[in-house]
């Protein structure tokens, strides 16, 4: 099978340089790209002096060859997704992430604190910001057996579930209990579930402790069985698919210019509820040596038709993948700028999951 370098070796100069700056005003500024404009970006930037005549012939040839279109009959060209992916592949000069960047990246996941969820949280959040785009991270279910549990009083009729695994990884979870629940109920319920759960998961232990619940065969008041009952569920109420955030649906939505744009948000949002599709893409991202990158409709496992996703598995330290994070957006991405931006922002998530 050839190569993007294989590909990219049997344009001549001519057309690799025309098809770079198709792509380069394209991600630029939306718009198709005209034989003229091509000129004088061409003149302006010291790459070869072509003419609007000659530039005209090798796009002509660029759009037989795919990797160009027309979108209108008198229209200039735009790159199709073939032409989009030799570019990233083969043509691409990926910059290097700025010291604010790495800055604003480091301390903003530190501060998030040693919780999974606020780390992944934070950072969907901060990726979302710099990349101005939609931003996703998502981490399965911990299997690991459990090493300790712990129940916080926050607020009348609040509490916090603080689950900690033998691999180190802390989810908490927020739980509504009747106001009025005492102290010593939350500190009974974590006794009774520590004195079960040590070196099993929760999903090993929920049927027998919710059994023991229902039978009598505890000598637990109503407070403290209501926080146990609580905790066990947890998890268990938010399926097996994992964990899921996503942070920027918004900015999909402000550059919208006809109708079957916001029809195709739509689809994605639709494939994001469901999960599917998301949770086939990480499956392929983690097998794959750093950044992935799917555009449009190459993708089998999710409809992203007009769109690029962006996807680095994240590790702790050099144990297996556990989760990915990633950006979506407009195939007119400055992949220059979020490839490394993903890449790094995957790298500090995986180091402070490693730390848990």
């Amino acid at each position: 099978m050839a190569t993007p370098d294989d590909l990219v070796s049997k344009l001549n100069a001519r057309s690799r340089d025309v098809l770079r700056r198709v792509v380069d005003l394209y991600l630029t500024t939306g718009e198709p790209v005209g034989s003229r404009t091509l000129a004088q970006a061409l003149g302006r930037d010291g790459g070869l002096a072509l003419s609007p005549a000659t530039i005209r012939n090798v796009m002509a040839d660029l759009q037989d060859a795919g990797l160009l279109y027309a979108p209108h009959t008198s229209a200039g060209r735009l790159p199709t997704e073939s032409g989009l992916r030799l570019f990233i592949d083969g043509l691409l000069e990926v910059g290097r992430l700025s010291h604010d960047d790495r800055e604003a990246i480091e301390s903003r996941c530190v501060a998030a604190g040693r919780s999974m969820e606020q780390v992944m949280n934070e950072a969907s959040t901060l990726l979302s910001g710099l990349s101005h785009s939609l931003s996703l991270v998502m981490a399965p279910k911990s299997d690991a057996p459990l090493k300790h549990i712990e129940f916080v009083a926050l607020s009348p009729g609040r509490a916090l579930a603080v689950l900690v695994s033998e691999d180190g990884t802390v989810e908490n979870r927020l739980l509504d209990m009747p106001e009025g629940t005492p102290p010593s109920a939350l500190t009974e319920a974590a006794n009774y579930l520590n004195a079960r759960l040590v070196g099993r998961t929760l999903a090993q232990t929920r049927h027998e402790v919710l059994r023991e619940l229902q039978e009598h065969r505890t000598a637990l008041d109503e407070a403290t069985r209501r926080v146990v009952e609580a905790g066990v569920a947890t998890r268990a109420e938010d399926g097996d698919q994992g964990l899921l955030i996503v942070h920027g649906q918004s900015t999909l939505l402000e550059d919208l210019h006809a109708g079957e744009d916001l029809e195709r948000v739509r689809r994605l949002f639709s494939e994001l509820e469901r999960r599917e599709g998301v949770l086939r893409m990480i499956d392929a991202a983690n097998m794959a040596d750093g950044v992935k990158i799917f555009i449009g409709a190459e993708s089998e496992q999710f409809d992203l038709t007009g769109y690029s996703f962006i996807l680095a598995p994240f590790a702790k330290s050099q144990e297996k993948v556990i989760g990915a994070i990633g950006v979506i957006g407009p195939t007119r991405l400055n992949y220059a700028r979020i490839i490394p931006m993903v890449d790094y922002t995957a790298k500090v998530v995986g180091r402070l999951l490693g730390q848990g």
